[in-house]
């Protein structure tokens, strides 16, 4: 579904991205991790045409996102949920979720979102700035599932949420997943990533470290060390 091979990005005269090559499957849940500075915003913001590739090339569906403008990717079907939400707070719940829709939403898509985050509905004429960061980061979430994606790219959702609020949040990620829509998700809190994501990539100084499977990742605690400067048993703290 999602491929990246030997990208590379510049700011300037600084080279962020050092050939970052994976993929995410059909239906796949993978994690970009690493400490920060590392790239991982930087690999998201490429993907969706926010950066500007140097080299390498980022194909979604066999389509080269080279050749698609950044406020075309979303319509390929990418929802991106930036860190930070990037919600508009002067606008209503329901007038956020509409945004980027060509038209009135569909009734049974509004009905699925609503399910997946009832709080949402509650709040419909609600400011969306007005809303907790949790409920924000719902809203951020249910804005790209108006749109029916494909797949869906996270970053660091969990980041400044109170903790009964971030197990929902993980929740409907997993249960997203399930839905058969696809995740790559950058995450601070390795607990988190490794619960929602069978497949992990590592990265350090810009490009991948390492690839494998969170079950073979737990088994190899001089790697978590080495790249993300813990040990599982403590990496409830966040990187």
């Amino acid at each position: 579904m999602l491929e990246l091979s030997g990208v590379h990005v510049h700011y300037g005269k600084l080279h962020i991205l050092r050939g970052v090559s994976f993929q995410v499957g059909s239906g796949e849940s993978v994690a970009l991790l690493g400490r920060n500075g590392v790239g991982k915003t930087t690999t998201l913001r490429a993907i969706m045409g926010l950066a500007r590739r140097t080299q390498g090339t980022v194909k979604f569906d066999g389509v080269d996102l080279s050749r698609v403008k950044a406020w075309e990717v979303p319509r390929l079907g990418i929802g991106y949920v930036p860190q930070g939400r990037g919600i508009f707070p002067n606008l209503s719940v329901m007038e956020n979720l509409c945004i980027g829709l060509p038209g009135k939403p569909d009734a049974a898509r509004e009905d699925y979102v609503f399910g997946r985050f009832p709080r949402l509905k509650e709040r419909m004429k609600q400011a969306g700035g007005t809303l907790s960061g949790g409920e924000q980061q719902m809203l951020a979430i249910a804005r790209c599932l108006m749109m029916s994606p494909k797949l869906l790219i996270l970053d660091e959702p969990t980041e400044g949420i109170m903790p009964v609020l971030v197990s929902q949040i993980r929740r409907e990620i997993r249960r997203i997943n399930q839905s058969g829509v696809s995740i790559l998700l950058v995450e601070q809190n390795v607990e988190t990533a490794l619960r929602l994501c069978p497949r992990v990539a590592l990265m350090e100084k810009g490009t991948i470290v390492h690839a494998g499977t969170s079950k073979d990742l737990k088994s190899q605690p001089e790697i978590v060390h080495r790249y993300l400067g813990l040990s599982l048993s403590t990496s409830r703290a966040t990187l």
